[in-house]
């Protein structure tokens, strides 16, 4: 019988540039923040378990603010996103205190998933199309014998870009198929008048992106047997890192993806959604987001009181 696919949603590093995860304001006139309106799309399109990868100190705040109340509509399980969490022969380096990176918070979930999984952030919107698009094809995509079938939602770089500073993205080379073919991490984008642009050396030189180009936005479909692959070679990444970049070396999703495209290993559908996305980066982020809940709602996206009638 297939699992029936579960979300996991990164907020381990919840509030580190908005400014604190106390301060993660509503944006629904309910007190509904960004992360309600992804369950509750993610629920309408057929999730049912939703594990959270936090860190052991925003534990309370975190069910207080938000784990609580999802938790009357969604199974909700916890995973820890621990530094200390290294392979054996390994410890963290004097003075790091920065985690290990998205795909090292999706190790922490390893014991708590059996069965495929779709993976976002917490503090993004995604809209609807993209939930229901994941959902579908872990559904109907389990691993074929030598290749394991991964998928992830692409979005034009134009909609998922902020007025307020930069974004990380992961930027996407697919082949005529719309399978990835290389996705590249970069951390430093901002909007260029119509386009964007990202630097690698803190703004001495930046490189032109059209705003056509598609982008990953953290929201991946992986099997089960990403865990064991992801597990296996951290201890690269770790021998690496630890010699050029011991206290902020991050372990990202799209790297070891790639490397098991490149290896043949798996391949990636690249899914499209034409929503725009939306986010709290930054505090100035923050209006925007709320005008464009209080449109969604008016159109009848979503209830007013998201979860009033549940």
């Amino acid at each position: 019988m297939n699992r029936k696919p579960v979300l996991i949603v990164m907020a381990a590093g919840m509030g580190s540039r908005y400014g604190g995860l106390k301060q993660i304001d509503p944006v629904g006139n309910h007190g509904q923040l960004i992360i309600d309106y992804s369950i509750y799309d993610a629920k309408r399109a057929g999730f049912e378990t939703v594990v959270f990868v936090i860190k052991h100190e925003i534990e309370d705040s975190f069910k207080q603010a938000i784990g609580d109340r999802l938790s009357k509509v969604m199974d909700v399980k916890y995973a820890y996103q621990q530094l200390t969490d290294l392979p054996e022969g390994y410890a963290v380096p004097e003075g790091r205190s920065k985690p290990w990176g998205t795909c090292h918070a999706i190790l922490a979930a390893r014991e708590l998933v059996d069965g495929p999984f779709a993976v976002i952030n917490a503090d993004d919107y995604y809209g609807p199309e993209a939930f229901k698009t994941i959902y579908d094809y872990l559904s109907e995509n389990p691993d074929r014998p030598g290749c394991y079938e991964f998928a992830m939602v692409g979005y034009l770089l134009g909609n998922t870009v902020t007025e307020n500073g930069h974004v990380a993205r992961g930027v996407c080379v697919e082949d005529e198929d719309h399978f990835l073919q290389t996705v590249t991490e970069r951390t430093h984008i901002e909007k260029d008048g119509d386009n964007a642009r990202f630097t690698e050396d803190d703004g001495a030189t930046w490189t032109e992106l059209p705003s056509s180009t598609i982008v990953s936005m953290n929201l991946w479909g992986l099997t089960n047997s990403f865990f064991s692959e992801a597990w296996d070679r951290f201890p690269a990444f770790l021998d690496n890192a630890l010699k050029t970049n011991p206290l902020k070396g991050e372990y990202f999703l799209p790297s070891v993806i790639s490397q098991l495209i490149q290896e043949g290993k798996a391949r990636a559908k690249v899914l499209r959604s034409a929503d725009k996305w939306y986010g709290v980066t930054y505090q100035a982020d923050k209006p925007v987001v709320v005008a464009a809940i209080a449109e969604k709602t008016a159109s009848g996206l979503y209830p007013d009181n998201l979860w009033e009638e549940v």
